[in-house]
């Protein structure tokens, strides 16, 4: 199975070919929204962090700032920074500069006149690289070179029962071309962690998997809070969940049932082939966040209750396995699963639709998140502001 992409010079391989307009922090999300709106072609995303941030707070920031420019999705960044924030103009760059060796622009507001001027000089640089990424042809390559997230959000029982199963067949699929699936969502783990922990790889993937369970929980306890007093969310508890452990088991079948080969903290570059989990939060903007910086060029998301959250840099396909659902946010949802709970197609041929529509993404169909414009962004947080 292949498709039509773009190799980019650190010999990744991207479905889309957009111009990132990188803000280093909140105070320059406004002067890269500018320019971004100067340049068709050109993307950008409200960074609300980047400064007044404690050390892991700040690694996390930086670890998404430099996988979204490295994300092969991306040709080239401008990147654009205030001046005095937490993560300095060099920090940005040289962590970029350690994943990929892609075309780069930078400008800092408080060195370059101010506003106006750095929104026409990096205006000027963006036009310049949209103009050099126009020129790109996609090229065929195998399905194994690509890397997809997997996500649920707005979940209700319909979403173990079909949609979450039918990721999981195309998990299997992946891994089975020598391509990569990415598991998300630590907290949504509890309570199946140890189902899962059976498939690890080896002995330090299974202690792995199990620790960033287990650390995700205590963290939460060192404050005082619960997790299972925000999650499942009230969404859920209306669509029919009644425990975090009701969600989790729903939440795991989108690993399918191969082997999980390496384990990944937060935002870290992911370069092992096959099923492999990152330890994101189940916030599902910041979710993804964490999985496009960690290279995936495309997320497939179930919903039971639906939503329509995108991402500025990868595409987002949605499933539902709510039939009732689908017919309400058809404006929203790419894949109707339902079909697997009535009877009505088998899973291998819902999983032969899933696969075509991955292939049809990866080509440069836009999925219904692209088409509204849906660019949401989060990043995960350890603590409060400082």
């Amino acid at each position: 199975m292949n498709f039509f992409g773009y190799k980019r010079p650190d010999g990744k391989v991207g479905v889309r070919n957009h111009v990132l307009i990188l803000p280093a922090s909140v105070c320059a999300s406004d002067t890269a929204r500018i320019v971004a709106s100067n340049v068709p072609g050109a993307i950008t995303f409200n960074n609300q962090l980047g400064c007044s941030q404690v050390a892991s707070d700040q690694q996390f920031t930086m670890d998404v700032l430099a996988g979204y420019a490295a994300n092969p999705n991306v040709y080239a960044t401008v990147i654009i920074s205030l001046g005095c924030e937490n993560c300095q103009m060099n920090l940005v760059v040289d962590a970029i500069k350690q994943r990929t060796n892609k075309p780069m622009a930078q400008f800092i507001i408080q060195e370059n006149g101010g506003t106006i001027t750095t929104i026409e000089r990096a205006t000027r640089a963006a036009r310049k690289f949209v103009e050099e990424a126009s020129l790109l042809k996609r090229e065929e390559f195998p399905i194994s070179e690509l890397i997809i997230g997997t996500e649920c959000g707005g979940s209700d029982p319909t979403s173990g029962l079909a949609s979450n199963v039918l990721i999981g067949e195309m998990s299997d699929r992946m891994v089975d071309f020598g391509g990569t699936s990415i598991l998300s969502e630590t907290t949504e783990l509890i309570g199946g962690e140890h189902i899962l922990a059976r498939r690890a790889k080896t002995p330090e993937v299974k202690a792995r998997l199990l620790e960033i369970v287990h650390r995700y929980e205590k963290a939460l306890q060192l404050v005082g809070e619960e997790v299972r007093e925000g999650n499942p969310s009230p969404g859920n508890k209306a669509g029919g969940l009644t425990t975090l452990e009701e969600k989790s088991l729903g939440c795991i079948h989108k690993a399918g049932h191969r082997e999980i080969t390496e384990i990944y903290d937060y935002g870290k570059n992911v370069d092992k082939k096959g099923l492999v989990v990152m330890d994101t939060p189940g916030n599902d903007p910041s979710s993804v966040a964490g999985m496009v910086a960690g290279g995936a060029q495309i997320i497939v998301f179930s919903t039971g209750r639906g939503t329509p959250t995108g991402n500025p840099i990868s595409p987002v396909i949605k499933i539902t396995g709510n039939k009732i659902t689908y017919a309400n946010m058809i404006d929203n949802i790419d894949i109707d699963a339902s079909p697997l709970i009535y009877g009505e197609k088998t899973l291998a041929e819902l999983g032969d639709v899933l696969m075509q529509e991955v292939q049809d993404v990866a080509n440069g169909k836009k999925t219904k998140a692209e088409s509204l414009g849906y660019t949401e962004m989060a990043i995960a947080r350890v603590c409060n502001f400082v």
